[in-house]
């Protein structure tokens, strides 16, 4: 097995984000370089399939290893503060993106991992050089963040006199985007992470605003790591300084390449923060949807398959918006009354005491 490598967190769901990213991937960082797909959940024939057709294309098959890592972000997630708020939790509470940490019990001694809602735009072997001399290596905006949305609780670690709100700021980063190296952290690193975070109450060192989310977890555990670290976002070079946000930076089109529109510069990837997997899944099935860098995404998403991409696009009828907005009433519903504590039932049942 090489000993680098990309990691991308998918399922079938996004299946034509995953393509994309794919052939991007191909196209813009290397042919040769090994692609592993985390399984989001169990929904991945069509990404199984897919990876039959890339010779350097696999699945990540340790079950076991995801099922640590679940059990891991669960059982911090049962003692957070917010756990209790039945009636605020995210969105996302229940899913499974802490999956993308097994990247660190995974086969490569050195790695990328993209989002899968991402288009990749440039070689990635700086970020590998950089890992001789930093343990992870980001590029984003996170630590810009208003303080009630930081991954962190800057205010609370404040007050206990553990950092301050400066030496904390380079330390913020996001989860979409990252190179790191294998065993970072090993069992008993997340044995000790869990008593800290469970037993010794620091999980309220995790932001309460925006948890649950694997991004907050992860600044725990790179706060707790406390090994250098890099952001090109905070470079020196302001080369090196990017944009990479879909809806929120501009970005100029140079041969389905996109470069930083100040300055044209080079940029790692694309990331379509926000825009839904739907939105994608029916622009390739022919719907007129309005997406950022629309030609881009269709560019590498049929890339190998050019007869199947849409000549035309239509707009979905009165009918299609009508049932589609009643379907989303009728899961708005059904997710207030999971939030009842009469019919809620914990899915932490069976973790350990």
């Amino acid at each position: 097995m090489a000993s680098h490598g990309i990691y991308i967190l998918a399922n079938d769901i996004v299946f034509d984000q995953l393509v994309a990213l794919l052939n991007s991937i191909e196209v813009n960082v290397s042919r040769d370089l090994p692609v592993c797909v985390i399984p989001y959940d169990d929904r991945v024939d069509r990404v199984r399939e897919e990876l039959t057709r890339r010779p350097n294309g696999f699945l990540f098959e340790d079950l076991a290893a995801l099922d640590r890592w679940e059990r891991f972000a669960w059982a911090v997630w049962a003692v957070h503060p917010r756990a209790k708020q039945r009636r605020s939790r995210p969105g996302w509470y229940g899913g499974h993106l802490q999956r993308r940490l097994a990247a660190f019990d995974g086969p490569f001694d050195r790695f990328v991992v993209y989002d899968a809602d991402s288009l990749a735009m440039k070689p990635v072997d700086d970020i590998f050089a950089k890992l001789d001399e930093y343990e992870f290596v980001f590029d984003d905006w996170e630590h810009k963040k208003p303080i009630p949305v930081a991954p962190l609780n800057i205010p609370h670690l404040e007050a206990i006199g553990r950092y301050t709100e400066a030496e904390l700021r380079p330390q913020l980063h996001c989860i979409s985007f990252f190179g790191a190296k294998r065993e970072s952290f090993s069992s008993e690193d997340v044995e000790a992470m869990r008593e800290q975070l469970v037993d010794k109450g620091e999980v309220v060192w995790i932001n309460g605003q925006g948890w649950w989310d694997d991004a907050f977890l992860f600044n725990y555990m790179t706060l707790w790591r406390d090994r250098p670290m890099f952001n090109y976002t905070l470079s020196p070079n302001g080369f090196d300084r990017t944009g990479n946000c879909a809806l929120a930076d501009p970005f100029i089109n140079i041969d389905n390449v996109l470069y930083n529109a100040q300055g044209k510069k080079p940029i790692y990837r694309l990331h379509y923060m926000n825009v839904p997997s739907i939105s994608f899944t029916r622009l390739c099935q022919g719907e007129d949807v309005d997406i950022p860098y629309r030609e881009v995404f269709l560019h590498y998403r049929f890339l190998k398959d050019p007869e199947q991409r849409p000549k035309t696009f239509r707009s979905p009828s009165l009918l299609t918006k009508f049932s589609r907005r009643v379907q989303r009433d009728i899961k708005r519903i059904r997710k207030l009354k999971q939030y009842l504590p009469e019919l809620e039932r914990p899915p932490f049942d069976d973790l350990p005491q």
